[in-house]
């Protein structure tokens, strides 16, 4: 869309787990030993294969790593629960929120009072869900490669997609694929901005200043809380507007 930029939207969205990388560790963490009770060999196993990506994706130590692993096969953590919570924020902008808890009661009754709290309302399984559809996507920084570089990189490596501007590059690729491209990419190009499955809009809504600013109240609220592991929003914001609320 003109005058919008995908990679900006997409790390804004990151930004602030990013700020709050002691809870993004302890997250990923979480993602990584649940994965683990599958098995602990990350080339058996997808699933753990991705939540390391997605953890060296955002820095965390090796330690950190294995330790997690270690917790997920030897079964002495907590009984972590997989939830998918889906509704709309500020602007009717559809959003599809996913948490590991311990304690499902607790989980959806504090994620129904952060859609309260900042103008969303919390719908029933299945209600957005079919407005997205689920994705690898690799996020590079835009001095990693040129666009051309990138697009015929990333299709070699059987991606989907890849969409680049001034201010990056998003590869996207179908979710069994995103190992394979990953680690293909990360051969070529180094070590990309981030990594992991996310929620596709399959189409995005732009919303004005005012909406925007609540809606990220609502999203860094969610991000805040220690069950959510991950929001996904089918909203555009212009680069302007966005460089204001980021200020």
């Amino acid at each position: 869309m003109a005058g919008h930029s995908q990679f900006k939207n997409i790390m804004h969205r990151k930004g602030a787990q990013d700020a709050k990388r002691a809870k993004n560790f302890s997250k990923l963490g979480r993602e990584i030993s649940v994965a683990a009770r599958d098995g602990g060999d990350p080339a058996f196993n997808a699933r753990l294969r991705t939540a390391i990506a997605a953890a060296k994706a955002q820095n965390m130590p090796n330690d950190n790593v294995k330790r997690a692993i270690q917790k997920g096969i030897g079964g002495d953590g907590e009984n972590y629960e997989e939830i998918r919570y889906e509704g709309y924020g500020p602007g009717g902008v559809a959003m599809i929120v996913e948490a590991l808890t311990d304690n499902r009661n607790r989980t959806a009754s504090e994620v129904r009072s952060i859609f309260s709290k900042h103008g969303g309302n919390l719908g029933e399984t299945g209600s957005v869900g079919f407005m997205f559809e689920r994705i690898g996507q690799i996020v590079f920084s835009a001095d990693a490669a040129g666009a051309d570089q990138m697009f015929e990189a990333a299709l070699d490596a059987g991606a989907t997609d890849a969409a680049s501007d001034d201010d990056g590059h998003v590869v996207s690729c179908a979710p069994e694929e995103f190992n394979s491209v990953r680690d293909a990419l990360v051969e070529k190009f180094g070590d990309p901005e981030s990594a992991g499955l996310d929620w596709k809009p399959l189409n995005s809504i732009e919303v004005d200043e005012d909406a925007a600013g609540t809606l990220m109240k609502l999203i860094a609220a969610l991000e805040d809380n220690d069950d959510v592991q991950s929001v996904a929003a089918n909203f555009e914001v212009a680069d302007d507007v966005l460089q204001r609320l980021s200020a």
